[in-house]
């Protein structure tokens, strides 16, 4: 079969594939780094013609063109399964709407639940046997294609070939119309990370051991954390994970990294997407230690389960006396999502010698006051992300404790060591208010 002429054949300009978009329909946007942009131009472009086109998306590195031209949703209307900081501020102007998911469900909900009519999905150059692969954000982006009753394709020779797995490609025959662009990769460097990061990141290294498993999540601790393992004495620690990060790279480098020790996937770094510099695509292209699997295998619990010793680390917004955390809102304010962190929490939790460590700087700049992460009861609107009967280990700079297995007023005793001296009375005696806290407690921590 001459995949070529079927190449040619499906070629159009996106201005001629959107045609397709009709008033009322799901348009599905792709994910991460993996997102449309010459059709989302040319979208844009019909805003005149079109009424209620409703997009889902996750985590955009740039303002979409819909959202540009329609400034009021009269045309568009822009969902998002996990918030970006530009779409945290889309959001703040009512531009940008969150859809609450646990993330391994992604690519369930959308065979079982979502409508799609129109899916738009970045893909890299085709290969010699018709396929084409979805890049470092395999995900849901199968299940959508699959769902979708129109599939285009904007093919982008920039996106590297990340191997599977299972489910990074998709065939030329699945897809109804072809465009080609040649955007640049989104460069997003890791988070720097700040002294108390690092603070908190030598207090989690103490409990990893040789041939842990690790998962890490977006920002400046968990970077620290894979910087340290890195460049530690650890062996044979494996990689089971929802995000590839860079400091992953240095690990396979120093030679910390072999995966050897792992139930499943042995010696692979499996992963659903990832963010980083050029480094980390090149690092990622036609790599086989590595393997991109859907959201459904990378972050269900009972698949995470399976590897022994799963070190899960990822931060959090706030944490209550009871134990329940917040990591993605600010009151009301929808800043990021749920993410895998449920996720990650629940297969730790779940594994042979695993432990999910949940992080926080113990105070934040509040104005100019200093405010605590820890509050008697989370703020007035926000979600609950990890309930208190999930959360394990907390950790700040002062210290970390393991909440499993403890009473009210343990919690309450064992999270308050937590908090910055300065809030630690004023913590005892919304504590007494709430009755969490016996005589004795106030001893022991002080």
């Amino acid at each position: 079969m001459n995949y070529a002429d079927i190449y040619q054949a499906k070629l159009v300009s996106p201005e001629e594939a959107v045609k397709v978009v009709k008033s009322g329909d799901w348009v599905d946007y792709g994910s991460f780094t993996g997102q449309t942009v010459a059709l989302d131009k040319a979208l844009a472009a019909r805003k005149e013609e079109l009424r209620d086109i409703k997009i889902r998306a996750v985590c955009r590195m740039g303002i979409p063109e819909v959202v540009k031209v329609d400034p009021f949703s009269e045309h568009f209307i822009y969902n998002n399964w996990h918030f970006s900081g530009v779409d945290r501020k889309l959001h703040d102007k009512g531009l940008c709407h969150y859809i609450p998911l646990l993330y391994h469900e992604a690519p369930e909900i959308y065979r079982d639940i979502c409508d799609v009519d129109v899916a738009m999905i970045s893909v890299s150059s085709m290969d010699e046997h018709g396929c084409f692969n979805f890049g470092p954000q395999v995900s849901h982006h199968r299940a959508a294609c699959e769902k979708a009753k129109i599939v285009i394709l904007e093919v982008n020779p920039n996106i590297p070939r990340c191997l599977g797995g299972t489910e990074e490609f998709i065939h030329i025959s699945q897809a109804d119309y072809l465009v080609e662009a040649n955007g640049l990769m989104p460069i997003v460097p890791s988070g720097k990370s700040s002294n108390i990061d690092k603070e908190i990141a030598n207090l989690i290294m103490n409990e990893l051991e040789d041939g842990s498993c690790i998962q890490l999540g977006i920002g400046g601790m968990p970077n620290a954390v894979g910087e340290m393992i890195a460049q530690s004495d650890l062996k044979d620690v494996g990689i089971h994970t929802e995000m590839f990060v860079e400091s992953m790279i240095d690990m396979v480098e120093s030679g910390v990294l072999t995966g050897s020790q792992k139930q499943i996937d042995k010696y692979k770094i499996v992963y659903t997407f990832a963010f980083g510099t050029q480094k980390t695509y090149d690092f990622l292209n036609n790599n086989s230690i590595c393997a991109a699997y859907p959201v459904s295998y990378t972050n269900d619990p009972c698949i995470i389960a399976k590897n022994d010793k799963v070190m899960s680390i990822n931060n959090c917004v706030e944490i209550d006396l009871t134990g329940q955390v917040c990591s993605e809102s600010s009151g009301t304010r929808q800043i990021s999502g749920t993410g895998g962190q449920v996720d990650f929490i629940l297969g730790a939790n779940r594994s042979k010698g695993g432990k999910g460590f949940i992080c926080m700087s113990s105070t934040y700049n509040k104005g100019e006051t200093i405010a605590s992460r820890i509050k008697p009861i989370l703020t007035s609107g926000a979600i609950v992300t990890a309930t208190r009967t999930m959360a394990s280990y907390i950790v700040t700079e002062y210290g970390l404790v393991n909440l499993k297995g403890k009473s009210t007023w343990e919690r309450a005793e064992a999270i308050i060591s937590l908090a910055h001296p300065d809030f630690r009375d004023e913590l005892i005696v919304d504590a007494e208010k709430m009755g969490i806290w016996r005589r004795s407690n106030k001893r022991l921590i002080s």
